[in-house]
């Protein structure tokens, strides 16, 4: 169907439309908003690294004076606990920051660079992912977003960077340890060039070889260079040599200059126009965005602006259906949640978001591998994926029934304007219980498109 402009941008291009905040009419405010939210302090900050340290090492201090289960197991708690608080913590800002399109730009460069916990060691890294290593470079360069994330522990723990070490490097000569090529595989394959570029075999190990040293400094849960673990030496990649003494600079010359590689821009391009308009993007509208990649070296708001200035960005509405992560974030926004609401909800709010995604299949922090989620409509219509969708909207909408007068086709006009069909609008107009109205809206087929 046919949408406004205003409509598109504000469900296409963000999280939709929430009553008490201003909605962007097109491309020209969605480019103006990216400075004023890089801008803004964050509404929902996420436990700062130095208490997330603390907590660790209270952990280990436990287990070093061989303090009761029960104390360990009590800690553990809080451990989980405050990693799921501050995964809610994301997702709220998400759903209330009044600049949409930079949130999505956040949620799509989570999913590209995604990292998922294994154990509940790595689970405490992830949180600081997202406000350190992606935030301060959403505006920036590729080239330092990259750095940034492939420095990260929560990236280096996730890819088992921390296992590699350098066969002929000290701490190689003394056990006997060598590479892992986890990261330097990802990092060529997902994370810039794509799954059929002309790399080879030789050019992950090298990269792996250039990559050791890189590691997780676990006192203070931060970035640590180790030169007992780096390979001396060169190492040839993509038909050029670099490295010497050990340093972390190395790396860093080869990730920025992969960063501006032309099968980069062409891969990175691809996924934006996936992500953000049809699962089978405009062939036009890519090589746009690539060109634009290439001329700018890969500066990325010239790239969002690529992305949101052509055409085909503002084709026929509905054609990318909502991840459950992203429905449950318009759906916050649908139901004017305010930001002191979401703070009283405390804990128990936190554990029920946890649980609704974990019910939609997407649970939080948890991808189905370091490729993200999936982000064709297959993967996500189907039978189970429709069925907790169903239960959600009811929920969903038997709890704003109890809580507030809301009219059910006011509600919908109110949350998706001109994108509203009228066979939605009379059946949720036309429902027997006024929670079913509301439940109906939720789970059109407008709703959860974009």
């Amino acid at each position: 169907m046919t949408v406004s402009r205003a409509t598109n941008a504000a469900i296409r291009f963000g999280y939709g439309f929430h009553p008490d905040q201003s909605a962007p009419r097109g491309p020209e405010d969605l480019l103006l908003s990216l400075d004023r939210a890089a801008a803004a302090p964050l509404l929902f900050p996420v436990t700062p690294r130095a208490e997330r340290r603390e907590h660790v090492a209270e952990l280990f201090r436990l287990r070093r004076a061989k303090a009761s289960q029960d104390d360990v197991r009590a800690q553990r708690k809080k451990l989980r606990q405050m990693t799921i608080r501050d995964g809610a913590q994301s997702l709220y800002q998400r759903a209330l920051s009044p600049h949409g399109f930079f949130e999505r730009l956040v949620g799509f460069w989570t999913d590209h660079f995604a990292v998922g916990a294994k154990n509940a060691g790595q689970g405490v890294l992830i949180p600081d992912f997202e406000p350190t290593a992606l935030r301060p470079h959403l505006l920036g360069s590729f080239g330092d977003l990259l750095v940034a994330v492939v420095q990260h522990p929560a990236m280096l723990s996730y890819l088992d960077q921390v296992e590699s070490v350098g066969p002929n490097s000290r701490m190689g000569k003394r056990t006997g340890k060598g590479l892992n090529e986890n990261l330097a595989r990802e990092v060529l394959e997902l994370h810039t060039m794509g799954v059929s570029a002309a790399y080879t075999q030789e050019d992950v190990r090298g990269l792996a070889g250039l990559l050791t040293g890189y590691g997780v400094d676990r006192r203070k849960l931060a970035f640590g260079f180790f030169d007992r673990r780096a390979e001396p030496g060169s190492h040839r990649i993509l038909g050029r040599t670099y490295g010497g003494r050990p340093s972390k600079t190395h790396a860093e010359t080869f990730l920025r200059e992969l960063a501006e590689h032309p099968d980069t821009a062409r891969h990175i391009a691809r996924k934006l126009a996936v992500h953000f308009v049809a699962d089978t993007p405009d062939p036009g509208h890519v090589a746009h965005i690539e060109r634009t990649w290439v001329r700018n070296r890969g500066n990325l708001p010239a790239v969002y602006q690529a992305l949101v200035e052509h055409q085909a960005a503002w084709g026929p509405f509905g054609q990318k259906v909502k991840r459950p992560q992203d429905l449950l974030i318009s759906t916050l926004r649908a139901i004017a949640l305010m930001p002191d609401r979401a703070r009283e909800m405390g804990m128990r709010g936190n554990l029920r978001i946890a649980k609704a995604l974990r019910n939609l299949n997407q649970p939080l922090y948890r991808p189905p591998g370091p490729q993200g989620w999936p982000e064709e409509a297959e993967a996500w219509i189907t039978p189970q994926g429709l069925a907790g969708r169903l239960e959600f909207a009811g929920q969903v909408g038997q709890l704003l029934a109890k809580r507030s007068a809301l009219d059910p086709r006011r509600f919908a006009e109110t949350m998706l304007r001109d994108a509203l069909r009228p066979s939605t609008a009379f059946a949720v107009g036309a429902a027997p219980d006024r929670w079913e109205g509301l439940a109906l809206a939720l789970a059109s087929p407008e709703f959860n498109r974009r």
